[in-house]
């Protein structure tokens, strides 16, 4: 029987205009079933088939520790802007093109890099904890929702000239996860009303973008690797930089992503717009490891830990 329904509700839903050629997610492949899904999408972009793609599985215990991966340094982040913010419902995501550029570097960054864009990655709103939607995982684990914030060289005009080079783009990815309330996506949040159909756009008062982050004195740990864009043409040529500081979202939050459509009105709402994570083909993931104590370093500071436990004992 319910098979049966997901068949009618897949016949009510159909789109004749459905091309081919045209990709999409998984999760559009019922109303629209002559996209191409993440596991076809090299059928259309060769590069989605290429041996750098994105996202990965983090796994802890192969991740290489190196020292030059000091913190980044964040320019104009924290600055809000004096032209509004342009919110897109790009029927894959939402989108936040950026007219400021803040940039960002050090970190083993060669150049500077300068922020265009960013965008989210989410399961399903309303079950974040059992579905949820970020795109890397670290030991196989995902949080509900990923924030990425893309960059490009700061000597290059646009994302197309950026692409020129090996090294042309910069993201920033941050994970998001189901806990108290933040009050600073408030404004982003608000919006979303207001594009719940592919290619609604709306205006909003720009914010500080590290008003969106975890604060920059949490940011000194995270991983790095190369990889490709997450979503068509794949491009291989980003520089990856995973922050172990998720962001903080309450359930109410996460759910409001749900008044969003992949399309037009009575389309499949946007859910589970993620890539599966792809093979390292033997990339190194590199970690920064900052101010902690190194993994290889606890079990002797445990023993001294307990040698000092046992003297005093002893000395009583």
């Amino acid at each position: 029987m319910e098979l049966l329904f997901l068949a009618l509700f897949c016949l009510h839903i159909l789109k004749t205009e459905a091309v081919v050629g045209h990709w999409c997610y998984r999760s559009q492949k019922c109303e629209q079933p002559q996209c191409e899904d993440p596991s076809q999408w090299h059928n259309i972009y060769v590069a989605c088939k290429g041996d750098r793609q994105s996202p990965v599985n983090i796994v802890t215990r192969n991740v290489v520790y190196d020292k030059s991966l000091k913190p980044l340094a964040f320019e104009g982040y924290d600055v809000r802007g004096s032209v509004d913010w342009t919110l897109e419902n790009n029927g894959h995501t939402v989108k936040v093109a950026l007219d400021t550029s803040p940039k960002v570097g050090g970190g083993g960054l060669g150049v500077k890099y300068k922020a265009v864009e960013f965008h989210l990655h989410w399961g399903v709103p309303g079950e974040p904890r059992n579905f949820p939607g970020s795109e890397h995982s670290i030991d196989g684990e995902k949080y509900p929702m990923e924030l990425h914030v893309v960059h490009i060289r700061e000597d290059a005009s646009n994302v197309a000239e950026a692409k020129k080079s090996p090294d042309g783009l910069a993201v920033l990815a941050f994970f998001i996860k189901a806990d108290e309330e933040n009050k600073n996506y408030e404004t982003l949040l608000s919006a979303l009303k207001d594009i719940k159909y592919k290619g609604d756009i709306v205006k909003v008062e720009p914010l500080p973008l590290s008003s969106l982050l975890p604060p920059e004195e949490d940011l000194g740990r995270y991983y790095r690797y190369q990889g490709s864009l997450t979503s068509p043409d794949c491009y291989q040529g980003v520089i990856w930089t995973v922050f172990e500081k998720p962001v903080e979202l309450s359930l109410l939050q996460l759910s409001q992503f749900a008044e969003l459509h992949f399309d037009g009105k009575n389309s499949t709402p946007m859910m589970e717009n993620f890539r599966p994570v792809q093979p390292l083909n033997g990339r190194e993931v590199l970690w920064s490891g900052a101010g902690v104590v190194l993994p290889t370093a606890r079990p002797l500071l445990l023993l001294a830990l307990a040698m000092a436990c046992t003297l005093s004992s002893l000395a009583h």
